[in-house]
């Protein structure tokens, strides 16, 4: 595919949703604690946000802020404990009332993309093979597909190849290319390039940042104060909470 085609634009999709004030994710007062025994440990202590269509939003902060918690909620991975969260339309939670896990999961499959520090590639699959996997449940191979954003992350030549052949930047690209193959509005990142050297991390990161200057809406994790610089917009986490400048 080449690099001028866009890979995100949802304005043609039918199934592209947004609330009606234009926004893809709304969160008012969203809080996750956990309970350990008989301790309660608060992950999240009552954060507002919103991210909009083609929107980088960078959560940043050191580990336990609350990036991760804050990642599973959006992505439907979690269940908030208070608070209101709605992602492309769907009410996630309102309070003690939490969407159906049917929906949840069509909400992920329709709308939403993962990508991780680490790759979770299945090893005797080769790179393209890796990148169809979520279509197993779409019921549809994408191989066109699945090889043009192949392409459009820089590994054309390495279709083939399997996991333990590929360098751990080349691994992260066919996990990316992987969380794009249903054309999500939102790529969820948890520290993607926290394994990988600078030179490697800041292709990963620019990549990232020309499919979000296509559309692409990224939530995009880390404790790297350099990359936080380089998003739209900065949400600083501390104990849970958004610190406000």
């Amino acid at each position: 595919m080449a690099r001028g085609v866009h890979l995100t634009d949802h304005r043609n999709k039918g199934w592209f949703i947004v609330t009606r004030n234009g926004q893809l994710v709304h969160a008012t007062g969203l809080s996750r604690t956990y309970t350990v025994g008989r301790r309660e440990i608060p992950a999240l202590r009552g954060v507002d946000f919103s991210i909009n269509r083609g929107e980088f939003v960078v959560l940043l902060g050191p580990s336990g802020a609350g990036k991760t918690t804050t990642l599973n909620l959006v992505g439907g991975l979690d269940r908030p404990t208070g608070g209101s969260l709605s992602v492309a339309g769907e009410v996630v939670a309102d309070g003690s009332v939490h969407a159906k896990e049917s929906r949840l999961n069509a909400l992920r499959r329709e709308h939403l993309g993962f990508v991780f520090a680490e790759f979770h590639l299945l090893p005797t699959l080769s790179a393209l093979e890796n990148v169809q996997v979520p279509l197993i449940w779409a019921d549809e191979s994408g191989r066109d597909r699945a090889e043009a954003l192949l392409c459009r992350v820089g590994l054309g030549h390495r279709l083939t190849h399997r996991p333990d052949e590929l360098s751990g930047g080349e691994m992260q690209r066919v996990a990316l290319a992987r969380a794009l193959i249903n054309q999500p509005a939102l790529l969820l990142a948890d520290e993607p390039t926290a394994n990988l050297d600078t030179n490697t991390r800041d292709e990963i990161f620019g990549l990232l940042r020309e499919l979000s200057d296509e559309g692409l809406a990224i939530l995009f994790a880390t404790h790297d104060h350099e990359l936080a610089e380089r998003g739209d917009t900065v949400l600083r986490l501390s104990d849970g909470v958004i610190v406000h400048d």
